[in-house]
This record gives structure tokens, C-alpha cells and sequence, in this order.
């Protein structure tokens, strides 16, 4: 299986998402809003596979105003940005329509939901190499993994200690504990990390 833009783009013009929450994460919110408001104006935020982009407009309405949304579904990303241009007004956000391995700018925090389970496991490494690439040095990749193996896929599973091993060549493991604040349907099954690149 393909898992290239034709999948993708195809899985949304039928209405099979079933990964979209309908909300913003609980746990990327909370640790999102405990950043200042004065540096919420300043932070530059990358969301790769924003999907639906729940999580952008609740960012975009807590104050943050260096947002891009990534995807590379082009169904998705006129979804997203005709719902950020209805806002009155418009909220200060920057969607793409990309191949997040083609991107190339740099920022502050990025913010992972249901993105790496998408991916082929053959990616794993890349998707860890390239997350360090686009960080600021100190920057932050936050969010939640799943902590249980799928039938098939996508999505993919995978595993606490796994993703240790992933990610220490590139980041500082500042947090890695079960994720206490998902959502119901995923609750017991996720990992919250908090990483910082080195």
C-alpha cells in the first residue's frame, strides 16, 4: 500500500477519517496553554497532518499567531483554511499543502496528534530526523503516541520503550509517561512525551 497523497486526498473526499477527534486534544491544549500569553505571539508552531485543525483554531483563539497547518491532502487543507478565513476575523495561521519531508522551515514547537501513526513504519527514523531538522535549536515536539499495536494499518502502532529508542539520537526525553488526559475511546493507550531537540 501507497500511503502517498492519492491515498490520502482519496480517504477524505470519501469521508473516512475516522482518526478526527471532532475537538481539540486535551493534552496538547493543556500543555499548549500553559505557555505564556506574551509568548504565545511569538512561538512559531508547526501542526503536520492537521487534518480538521481542531487543534489550530483553539491555539489560534488562546492567542498563538505563528501557526502552520500541514497536509498533504488537498481536500483537508481547503477544509482547514475555508474554516480559519470564516472567523471574523480571519485567524492568523499559514496552511500548506505539503509533503511534511519537503518542508523546510524551522520553529519553536511542533505539535504531534495521530501524524506518525499515518506514516509507513519504514519512516520512523526520518520522521525523527526531520522533526530535528525542523526545530530551533532548544526547540520542543510535543504530543501524544500511541502505547499499542493495530492490525494492519494505518494507523500504526507502537511502543513506549520504541520511541525512547527513536528519538534519544535527536532530542532530550524531557517527558515520556501514559498520557492521563486523552479522550475516551483512546484512553489507557496513549504516550504523552514532551522532547526537546538537542
Amino acid at each position: 500500500m501507497s500511503l502517498d497523497q492519492a491515498y490520502w486526498e482519496i480517504r477524505w473526499q470519501r469521508g473516512e477519517t475516522g482518526w478526527d477527534m471532532r475537538q481539540a486534544s486535551p493534552p496538547l491544549m493543556e500543555y499548549a496553554l500553559q505557555i505564556s500569553p506574551e509568548k504565545r505571539t511569538r512561538t512559531q508552531v508547526l501542526l503536520p497532518g492537521c487534518g480538521n485543525g481542531h487543534e489550530a483554531l483553539a491555539l489560534a483563539e488562546a492567542g498563538f499567531a505563528g501557526l502552520t497547518l500541514l497536509d498533504i491532502a488537498p481536500t483537508a487543507v481547503a477544509a482547514i483554511q475555508q474554516r480559519l478565513d470564516a472567523r471574523p476575523p480571519a485567524y492568523p495561521a499559514r496552511v500548506l499543502c505539503t509533503d511534511f519531508f519537503e518542508h523546510t522551515d524551522r520553529y519553536d514547537l511542533i505539535l504531534e496528534q495521530t501524524f506518525f501513526c499515518a506514516l509507513n513504519p519504514d519512516l520512523r527514523t526520518a520522521y525523527a530526523q526531520k522533526m530535528f531538522d525542523l526545530l530551533h535549536p532548544g526547540g520542543k515536539l510535543v504530543g501524544v503516541w500511541f502505547d499499542r499495536a493495530f492490525p494492519g494499518g494505518p494507523p500504526f502502532g507502537g511502543s513506549t520503550e520504541e520511541y525512547k529508542t527513536l528519538f534519544a539520537p535527536f532530542f532530550r526525553l524531557h517527558t515520556v509517561a501514559p498520557c492521563y488526559n486523552s479522550i475516551p475511546a483512546r484512553a489507557g493507550s496513549e504516550v504523552f512525551m514532551i522532547l526537546e531537540r538537542l
